[in-house]
């Protein structure tokens, strides 16, 4: 079977995208190749600065995930100023911080990699759902099989468990959502995925071995370990503009441990499927956001 590349984007021509943390990274290669297949693309971002400047003819949005005042206030303009909403990509993050709180007073990292897209997916929904065939793609980790849904704030905190635990809250939400959508008959569709190990600013708060392990001055040997961000986005390119992708799947790497490789469709965590924890999640998210979801269990 023939390799998944960005060539295999088809034609975005009158299509709207909004993508999130999409001034570095990621988010920035995703928006590249939507942009030149004919999107017009929104960069929801923090440095609207740098936002201005990394895609041409872009829209730029200030969005901090990290404050849901923030959040409102991007989907309030969003929904202002664009006549339909046919991809959202959720795929901002942090990783690996010390202990902070955000605007809202949650644990930073969940509040920003999980409550942050909640809410902004929430208030963008109806918009989401007006447009036939349109889809959400929240961008998760490999990070999320050592994740464990305990949301206790008394706990001793550790950045990289509260990076796995974000994580794994992005797959009970995506998979979660689409049994929602399903239940609502609804065209929209909700997908995850994930860049299996690129080479990320994300990484810059990891250890300096780890840092040097998936460097670039290693690739002779670390080929089956890392790879770049325009491979490393093609998992949610895959996911947000493959005709043949459904609702409910999640795209990754297809190398060994979905490390590296070309983007196909991949099995997570059998923790990940745990419906109950995703109900109790979801719940609880509306709670902490105040955002209710037009479509229900």
């Amino acid at each position: 079977m023939a390799r998944w590349t960005a060539a295999d984007v088809p034609d975005q021509t009158g299509r709207i995208a909004v993508v999130t943390g999409a001034s570095a990274g990621l988010g920035l290669e995703t928006a590249r190749v939507l942009a030149a297949r004919g999107a017009m693309v929104v960069l929801a971002c923090r440095d609207t600065a740098k936002g201005a400047t990394a895609i041409g003819g872009a829209r730029v949005v200030e969005l901090d995930l990290a404050s849901l005042g923030s959040v409102r206030e991007a989907a309030e303009i969003i929904r202002s100023t664009c006549p339909r909403l046919d991809l959202l990509i959720n795929n901002a993050g942090v990783m690996n911080v010390p202990f902070q709180r955000t605007e809202d007073g949650f644990e930073l990292t969940f509040g920003t990699n999980h409550l942050g897209h909640f809410a902004l997916t929430g208030l963008l929904l109806t918009h989401l759902l007006r447009t036939a065939g349109s889809r959400v793609v929240t961008v998760t980790s490999n990070a999320h099989r050592r994740g464990r849904l305990d949301l206790d704030p008394e706990q001793e905190y550790k950045p990289g468990t509260a990076y796995d635990r974000s994580k794994l809250a992005n797959l009970f939400f995506a998979y979660e959502l689409q049994r929602r959508l399903d239940a609502a008959g609804a065209t929209t569709a909700s997908l995850a995925a994930h860049p299996g190990n690129a080479r990320t600013d994300l990484w810059r708060t990891s250890s300096r071995l780890e840092r040097v392990l998936i460097g670039r001055a290693l690739r002779p040997v670390n080929f089956w370990l890392a790879q770049d961000a325009h491979q490393g986005a093609l998992p949610q390119l895959r996911a947000a503009a493959d005709l043949s992708a459904r609702g409910g799947e999640c795209y990754g790497p297809d190398g060994w441990f979905q490390y590296v490789g070309s983007p196909g469709r991949v099995r997570t965590s059998p923790s990940s499927y745990d419906r109950e924890a995703a109900k109790r999640l979801w719940t609880l998210s509306e709670q902490l956001t105040e955002v209710s979801y037009p479509v229900t269990a």
